[in-house]
């Protein structure tokens, strides 16, 4: 075998694994949302929809309601924070932040969620933040896990370059991401129908899986799916020795 052909299989192992992750964290984030939706009324991971409707409540001075959407969006801030804060500190980051996200869900379960602004709602909240810091990129592309308006904007860019002659084909993996979404909304409503906010405990579950699968998945390669920070080299000039 040689040596590009090895390149060109660990690269394509290495987006298999990140995709997987993808549509799977993608799949637990729209049956939150769905359930989250059908039970308090409001979002619990798509932030753009809670901005606009908390934007409208401001307008019609309906204030209790856009606290709580405001509210929401800045539980969403602390929870993504939190997730790289988390991530940081361990060394199976994946699964790690995956059991958070699991217990976080089996705590809104034990809670009354079923009205607006409930502490049940702003645990999901958390959890859906917090969700976000596993995965931030695939192979260098950035990756969104609970909103995909991004993901279809650079999937829509993507159709436009290839049909203006650009024959890069990376972004088709944008879809992913809605594909996943897209799949757990309708699973998470059929679950809030057939059994409420029971359905909860299954999305747990469904992480706990991926944090087994994540379980697997060695540490170096973990670390290719986050963004890190790197230090900026200073710019002043080095300072001369002194003559004497």
């Amino acid at each position: 075998m040689t040596l590009q052909r090895r390149r060109r299989l660990i690269k394509a192992r290495r987006t298999g694994v990140g995709l997987v992750l993808v549509l799977a964290m993608s799949m637990i984030a729209g049956m939150a949302d769905a359930i989250g939706l059908l039970m308090a009324g409001d979002f619990v991971s798509f932030m753009s929809g809670n901005t606009t409707r908390a934007a409208i409540d401001i307008g019609h001075g309906n204030w209790r309601h856009a606290g709580v959407l405001l509210g929401a969006i800045g539980c969403f801030i602390v929870g993504n924070a939190a997730g790289v804060v988390i991530a940081s500190q361990i060394r199976k980051r994946l699964a790690g932040l995956l059991i958070m996200v699991a217990f976080l869900m089996c705590l809104a379960a034990m809670m009354p969620m079923q009205m607006t602004g409930s502490a049940a709602f702003y645990t999901v909240v958390l959890a859906m933040g917090m969700i976000n810091a596993t995965v931030e990129t695939v192979e260098g592309l950035p990756i969104g896990l609970t909103y995909v308006t991004g993901a279809l904007s650079r999937f829509g860019r993507g159709i436009g370059r290839w049909i203006t002659g650009d024959r890069r084909g990376d972004w088709a993996i944008q879809i992913v991401p809605w594909l996943g979404m897209i799949t757990g909304a309708i699973i998470g409503g059929l679950l809030e129908l057939w059994i409420g906010q029971d359905a909860l405990w299954l999305v747990a579950g469904v992480t706990l899986l991926v944090a087994l699968y994540a379980m697997v998945i060695p540490t170096r390669l973990q670390a290719r799916f986050l963004v890190t920070s790197k230090p900026v080299p200073s710019k002043r000039p080095a300072k001369r020795p002194l003559k004497y």
